[in-house]
């Protein structure tokens, strides 16, 4: 937080609670930004955030779906079939697209000019594009945190991945629900098992239906991957193969009602705080692990100890708890 504005977490609170889309774009750029000096001012509109949900005064329940998938298997199209069917929810939609990077720029190839049809853009819609920044796992060191934010202020939060191979179960830790579209013919069902991804997903769809005959055959396997590879999330949950064509939208609506069943399963078997809390602890560790390397996590022990301190019962938020174990770790270096 800067001297010249002390006030500015204070007003991007007031701004987030008020849905003001300046104040959702002034927090994401806060959050994205990997200078020193403004990480504090973060994890502090972070943690207001966050208390503010637990205390209950957000005004919106929110749910976090992960869009994953090789790439070429029409994630974008279906995200966009996804965004139509949904525009009329009254506390709307935001989306993070995390792409790939520019290597000039570093920052995201596509943006957001190739994402949404006319109609979606036209809905209000909030979509955020954000660079990869050369991480294996498709998703940018502020996708949690942008996820957040945009958590605070709509009620369906959809993060779309870059897609390149096994480092993609980090998304796994940051959703509700993942998705996972496979594309007809493609072969990569095999591939995907060995990674191990297969066993991640909530829900598998396999888009391009129109193709027929093909289509049906891709979700043949993957049924019978997924008879040797067990359940998705949680005892009784049996992750689905479902069937959708993004270009003449068939099946987008049970897709969005199979969403909707694992979130309801995960609320009332208590799957759903689990995963939030394990999300949360590893956004923690690898924060701090970022900022501070191994020898800084090793002033409190290690990655483990802050693990099981975090996972402990506390007052505050994660995000507190991260400002103030980074400030721990600095005390002790200072001193050493």
């Amino acid at each position: 937080m800067t001297a010249r504005d002390p006030q500015r977490v204070t007003r991007l609170l007031e701004g987030l609670a008020a849905g003001e889309r300046g104040a959702i774009s002034e927090a994401l750029n806060l959050v994205d930004d990997r200078r020193s000096e403004e990480r504090e001012a973060a994890l502090r509109l972070l943690d207001g955030l966050a208390q503010r949900a637990g205390s209950g005064a957000s005004p919106h329940v929110h749910h976090r779906v992960g869009i994953t998938g090789a790439p070429g298997a029409g994630k974008s199209s279906l995200l966009n079939a996804l965004v139509e069917n949904l525009h009329s929810e009254a506390a709307g939609i935001g989306i993070i697209a995390v792409d790939p990077s520019s290597q000039r720029s570093g920052g995201a190839l596509l943006g957001d000019r190739m994402r949404l049809s006319g109609g979606a853009r036209e809905s209000g819609v909030f979509l955020r594009s954000m660079a990869a920044r050369d991480r294996l796992g498709g998703l940018a060191d502020a996708t949690h945190a942008s996820a957040t934010v945009l958590s605070s202020v709509f009620h369906w939060v959809f993060i779309e991945t870059v897609g390149v191979g096994q480092s993609e179960c980090e998304v796994a830790d940051l959703v509700d629900t993942l998705v996972f579209v496979a594309q007809p013919g493609a072969g990569d069902t095999l591939q995907f098992m060995k990674a191990g991804i297969l066993e991640l997903p909530d829900i598998f769809v396999v888009n391009k239906s129109d193709t027929g005959p093909v289509a049906e055959r891709t979700r043949g396997e993957l049924r019978s991957t997924l008879g040797l590879t067990g359940p998705g999330d949680g005892e009784n949950w049996q992750a689905p193969v479902l069937l959708a064509s993004a270009q003449d939208r068939h099946g987008i609506g049970d897709l969005i009602e199979r969403i909707a069943a694992h979130r309801d399963h995960g609320l009332a078997g208590g799957q759903l705080a689990e995963r939030r809390a394990r999300g949360q602890v590893a956004f923690a560790i690898e924060s701090l692990a970022r900022r501070y390397g191994d020898f800084g996590l090793a002033r409190l022990g290690g990655a483990q100890a802050i693990a099981r301190r975090l996972e402990a019962p506390r007052e505050g938020s994660i995000f507190g708890a991260v400002l103030e174990i980074g400030q721990q770790i600095e005390a002790e270096i200072r001193g050493a």
